[in-house]
């Protein structure tokens, strides 16, 4: 069995310069960016780029991939301005992902600024019933959240509230960050057991989909959110190879998302091979 591990990468030069950059750093996954991070339009397609990724991925080996959207995006914000953003660059988002099918869409579930996080949760739900439909081949991710000031998805309980609310929720899953779920209260340091329990009968690990593996800047519960490279935070190495090694996820794509370049996020690749058992 082969470790399904990559890093985010820079989408501006297409897929296929994404798809050789991720072999070259020993990657046979990565995540991207759908548009600037912090809003904007995307650049248009080029189906050239497209296709001739797609074979490229197919003849070496590249499975799943993470496309994320802008952080900028915040569904349950109190501005309806704001919140139709949001859904119409989700839906373009979703429409340009068919042009790569069966991979997966992680956001951000938003900040209620407020409202309280029972509005936030009808109002992301609320958005995500207006852009999903039937026969799309994308799945949709909620990501867990570190639970600082008004984001949503701090608690398991959050997630699963917009899940329930979603009527194609058979397109729905969730990506867990590791130093998100950390820095909210969730020990995964010393009770990765008592946690990945805890998912399951909130949420159900088959709606798991893919790991953020990071390291924290921050101790456990700390809700501030800040990203560390593996082994030099509060998390540590041993820890998140224990996450790697877990059986309920050892298949599943693990993106870093540490403040690296890419020699640095060759070098955390390796280590995580190494000790993946």
């Amino acid at each position: 069995m082969m470790l399904h591990i990559g890093c985010h990468l820079s989408a501006s030069k297409g897929y296929l310069h994404m798809g050789r950059e991720a072999l070259s750093i020993g990657a046979n996954t990565f995540q991207f960016f759908t548009r600037n991070p912090r809003g904007g339009s995307a650049k248009a397609l080029d189906e050239k780029d497209v296709a001739a990724y797609l074979d490229f991925a197919a003849a070496n080996g590249i499975g799943t991939v993470l496309a994320h959207a802008p952080y900028t995006l915040n569904g349950c914000s109190a501005d309806p301005a704001i919140r139709d953003f949001a859904t119409r660059t989700m839906l373009d988002d979703l429409r340009r992902m068919e042009h790569t099918p069966g991979n997966l869409y992680n956001f951000h579930p938003g900040s209620h600024v407020g409202q309280g996080i029972d509005a936030g949760v009808e109002q992301i739900a609320a958005m995500l019933n207006a852009i999903l439909w039937p026969e799309m081949r994308t799945t949709v991710l909620l990501e867990t959240m570190a639970g600082k000031g008004s984001e949503v998805g701090g608690r398991f309980e959050e997630l699963r509230a917009i899940i329930d609310r979603v009527e194609l929720s058979n397109h729905m899953g969730v990506c867990l960050d590791t130093c998100h779920v950390h820095d909210a209260g969730y020990d995964i340091v010393g009770d990765l057991e008592g946690v990945l329990e805890a998912f399951d009968k909130v949420i159900g690990l088959n709606r798991l989909k893919a790991i953020h593996v990071n390291d924290s800047k921050n101790p456990v519960g700390a809700r501030k959110d800040r990203h560390e490279k593996l082994g030099e935070g509060c998390i540590g190495l041993e820890a998140l190879v224990r996450v790697v090694n877990h059986p309920a996820l050892r298949e599943l794509p693990f993106l870093l998302e540490t403040p690296n370049e890419l020699d640095g996020y060759a070098r955390e690749i390796a280590v995580l091979k190494e000790r993946y058992a």
